[in-house]
């Protein structure tokens, strides 16, 4: 599963994207978010809001493994987002090219990985 941020991402994008992945029922599922061409639009407080969502979804399943591709100088803007994102053990990369990204998700010990206590 592929999303890709084009333009500027605000608070009510990413929360509209977490619906529609749980709606299609794509959490446990490999992805690949690209922002190579997105810009967060979120200050600090549109920030911890997502965390706080992205850590109630955890709660609700175990999610699969996440590349995530995007420029290295917006990194430190998503900081605390992504490291909500990393609590749950699961495989986690970044990457600045995403068919790295996409590569990395179709290694064998990537593609057939499932939580523990989860099959």
């Amino acid at each position: 599963m592929t999303a890709v941020a084009d333009g500027g991402v605000g608070k009510d994008d990413a929360l509209a994207y977490l619906r529609a992945m749980i709606g299609a029922q794509a959490g446990t599922y490999r992805r690949l978010f690209d922002a190579t061409h997105g810009e967060p639009l979120m200050n600090a407080d549109e920030i911890m809001e997502l965390v706080v969502e992205v850590r109630r979804l955890q709660a609700l399943f175990a999610p699969g493994p996440l590349a995530i591709v995007m420029p290295r100088e917006r990194f430190e803007q998503f900081a605390r987002l992504l490291g909500a994102l990393a609590v749950p053990k699961r495989p986690l990369q970044f990457f600045t090219d995403p068919e790295a990204g996409r590569a990395w998700l179709d290694q064998p010990d990537v593609r057939n990985w499932s939580a523990p206590g989860h099959c």
